[in-house]
């Protein structure tokens, strides 16, 4: 499993609305089948729209992405935004995975643990992971 996040884990910035969520991402996904289709696909793709190279590799990064900066001011062309998009979703929908994912209300969590509140990283690591191995039982892994 991959896991990514979006977010901060700091509480005392929970009432800023741009800042009131934390979340953990999980992509399950077999590692034959990254190794056969899902990453030369993802590198023919980043070195399609943004030349991407082994020696310097592009990353996507979602605020880089959103924003059209660094690599990816390619995507400022709405024709290249719109094949990128169209490619990117083509390789997603062929793909085999399942994505588990946790957000936290870092605001209502504060507010309902005033006396002790649990570390909203640790938090949501420990709901993935809880989530991945129901996910296993299910498969008989």
């Amino acid at each position: 499993m991959y896991v990514d996040e979006v977010g901060n884990a700091d509480l005392r910035s929970s009432d800023d609305p741009n800042h009131r969520f934390l979340s953990l991402t999980g992509v399950v996904i077999g590692l034959p089948h990254v190794e056969s289709l899902v990453h030369p696909q993802m590198e023919g793709l980043k070195s399609t729209f943004f030349g991407s190279h082994p020696d310097d590799p592009v990353i996507l990064h979602r605020k880089e992405v959103m924003n059209r900066r660094g690599p990816f001011v390619s995507l400022r062309d709405p024709a290249v935004n719109a094949a990128f998009d169209g490619e990117l979703l083509g390789l997603m929908r062929s793909w085999d995975y399942t994505v588990i994912s946790v957000c936290l209300d870092k605001q209502a969590h504060r507010q309902k643990y005033t006396v002790w509140q649990y570390d909203p990283h640790h938090y949501c690591l420990a709901v993935l992971l809880e989530r991945y191995v129901y996910f296993l039982n299910r498969r008989g892994a």
